[in-house]
């Protein structure tokens, strides 16, 4: 482990909500910084954590003066609407992703002090390889190259690690005076070198593959988390009526319906992840289906204003059907929170502060293959 108790490496977070990050990165680490312009997240972060270091505000209006002093890790999980299917692909355009650009205006005047971080980590949608062509991912890279970083990325699925299926996008720059011996491939070769990274890589600029790098990483451990373990047993929503939930019955697709007969025959009781989403039907018109899944997966946690409904969780045995909107216990485990993290009172604002998040465990996993390895490597190097 890098540092000591007396002097451990340090971090900012930024877009930081609810602290995900802080909560994955655990006591090893300083917390140097951490910001966000939702008061909500801010005073949920601070119930947990404390305020020290949390500043509450719009990054764009962020002074550098907080960030003049020696960090080793950068981390912003920036707004992702406009990189999503729920965000209508606006991309770097939009009002809301745009903010990265306020980031990477930090890390260059944090820099021009003398204190770029060694480690920058950028976590977002899948759909940045994709949106536009994959022109505002590779706007994304050339930023961060001409800050001074080497990059590469990895596609991390939170199914690896917790029940529910989160597909995240995390690019890590390391500073190009960084040591990486021993840290990278020449070649995609983890789990986590997905086609679709690959794809993208194979048709980037030489001005940008040049300074990209395939990061070594070993595959998590099995996971160990099911869906059945992070069910509630005194949840903060109410039961769905028998006449709401037959009509749940009776919106689905013809596929989902297939799935709760053959949960029916099992006997036993089956636990399914249901979203209302909208379909054209066979006339083109768009309708509202219910979609339902039984393999031990909750589908990817959204925020309340986003393209998705509130995910409803359903308990099938035999012919008898309950179901219920998943709680706020149940959203804050789903993405590796303990019982002990306090989530906010309003039910809305929880989901809010879930479906805004970073799964914990994969920033602990990030922490181990990663992070701890680089700044080993810079410490080396500092030493020498």
């Amino acid at each position: 482990m890098v540092g000591s108790v007396e002097n451990p490496p340090k971090y900012a977070e930024f877009f930081c909500g609810a602290g995900m990050v802080r909560a994955g990165l655990g006591k090893a680490w300083d917390c140097a910084l951490a910001n966000d312009i939702d008061a909500m997240k801010c005073t949920t972060y601070a119930q947990n954590w404390g305020a020290k270091h949390l500043i509450e505000g719009d990054i764009a209006a962020l002074d550098v003066e907080p960030l003049a002093q020696p960090i080793d890790l950068y981390w912003a999980s920036s707004p992702c609407q406009d990189f999503s299917l729920a965000g209508k692909g606006r991309g770097l355009n939009g009002a809301r992703s745009g903010m990265f650009m306020e980031w990477a205006r930090l890390i260059g005047q944090a820099g021009a002090r003398g204190f770029a971080p060694r480690i920058i980590a950028f976590e977002n949608v899948t759909g940045l390889m994709t949106r536009n062509g994959g022109r505002d991912l590779r706007a994304v890279l050339e930023m961060l190259i001409s800050l001074g970083y080497r990059v590469g990325a990895l596609e991390i699925d939170a199914a690896k690690f917790l029940p529910q299926s989160r597909p995240r996008l995390f690019i890590i720059g390391v500073r190009q005076d960084v040591l990486i011996d021993g840290l990278t491939t020449k070649a995609a070769s983890g789990v986590f070198h997905t086609d679709k990274v690959t794809s993208f890589v194979a048709k980037l600029p030489k001005k940008i593959a040049q300074h990209w790098v395939w990061w070594h990483h070993d595959a998590p451990a099995p996971r160990r988390t099911s869906l059945r373990k992070i069910v509630d047993e005194t949840p903060n929503t109410a039961w769905l009526a028998d006449e709401e939930v037959s009509r749940l019955l009776a919106m689905m697709s013809e596929p989902s319906q297939a799935r709760v007969l053959k949960a029916r025959a099992t006997g036993k009781t089956e636990i399914g992840m249901l979203y209302k989403r909208g379909r054209p039907d066979v006339s083109g018109m768009n309708r509202q289906r219910a979609e339902v899944r039984f393999d031990g997966l909750a589908g990817c946690l959204r925020t309340p204003a986003g393209g998705s409904s509130r995910q409803t969780i359903m308990f099938i045995k035999g012919n008898e059907t309950r179901a219920r909107l998943l709680s706020s216990k149940e959203v804050a485990r789903l993405m590796g929170l303990s019982d002990r993290f306090k989530m906010p009172e309003r039910y809305n604002q929880a989901y809010q502060v879930a479906g805004d998040g970073v799964a914990v465990p994969i920033v602990s996993y990030l922490d181990r293959s990663l992070f701890q390895p680089l700044l080993n490597a810079a410490l080396r190097r500092d030493v020498a």
